[in-house]
């Protein structure tokens, strides 16, 4: 990143953010604008929450059918499903996120530590703090070099002080570096991918891009799919401008993506078919 007083804000200088930015800005604008929403904007939200639990949880190895996380109510494995728990999680995080949007400014490594209590639903030892030097971490989708737990902390720290300090930069730029920081980083033991996709949301939501959360960037990152997401994030991973600018645009298009799933529930809502 850059050392300017403001390194998110020079990001945004980087050649194809701003057309991403403008593009979101655009994709947001028009859905908050649909008629649907005047009155009826509660059920778009919830909506677009269990459609947004499914994506993250898709892309974490849990492609669940909607109707079937709609339908069903134990998620705890119990039954022998292994995808079971991370639906659950998933469906928990959504819920849980936005009651933390007051604390995240001021706290966003307490936030995050909750996020990943709220998760990981047990008292180990391990939950809801980052992980320690030896202690493992199950995150098979992403194949990234795992940094070490010197580096988790330090480069947590530094994430930490950027939202705490503030930036002038656009929202979608700070959701990016927010959740691409953290599936680079894998600070946890478990559940990384779904903290690193709940915090994206909060970042969006918090920062007034969309203040209902009703554009769920999680359903257009499941819908891009999983060689997408790693290639992009990849390309965040190796910190170069073209790099990061590819994984900004892609947070941007899984943004308009969102967008286009809650368009089209304003417009069954509109039908009466939902």
């Amino acid at each position: 990143m850059s050392t300017t007083a403001d390194p998110l804000a020079a990001l945004a200088d980087l050649p194809g953010v701003a057309d991403s930015v403008a593009s979101v800005r655009k994709a947001v604008d028009r859905v908050y604008g649909h008629r649907v929403m005047r009155r009826r904007s509660n059920e778009v939200t919830s909506e677009a929450a269990l459609r947004g639990a499914r994506g993250s949880a898709a892309l974490s190895g849990a492609d669940w059918a909607l109707e079937e996380v709609r339908r069903r109510t134990d998620f705890s494995g119990g039954d022998g499903d292994p995808e079971a728990p991370v639906v659950g999680a998933a469906l928990r995080l959504t819920a849980e996120a936005g009651q933390l949007l007051s604390i995240w400014r001021q706290s966003p490594l307490r936030v995050l530590a909750r996020l990943h209590l709220v998760a990981a639903a047990d008292k180990g030892d391990a939950v809801g703090r980052p992980r320690q030097a030896g202690e493992p971490v199950d995150e098979p989708l992403v194949e990234l070099p795992l940094p070490d737990a010197d580096e988790v902390a330090g480069r947590l720290d530094g994430l930490a002080q950027l939202i705490i300090a503030g930036s002038e930069a656009p929202a979608l730029v700070t959701a990016a570096v927010v959740h691409g920081e953290l599936q680079a980083l894998r600070p946890f033991g478990s559940y990384n991918g779904l903290v690193a996709r709940a915090a994206e949301r909060i970042v969006l939501v918090g920062s007034g891009l969309d203040p209902k959360s009703i554009c769920p960037a999680e359903v257009g990152h499941a819908e891009l799919g999983r060689a997408q997401y790693a290639a992009a994030l990849d390309g965040y991973a190796s910190g170069t401008p073209e790099g990061m600018a590819a994984w900004i645009a892609h947070c941007g298009k899984a943004v308009e993506l969102g967008v286009r799933e809650s368009t089209a529930v304003c417009e069954a809502l509109q039908r009466g078919a939902a």
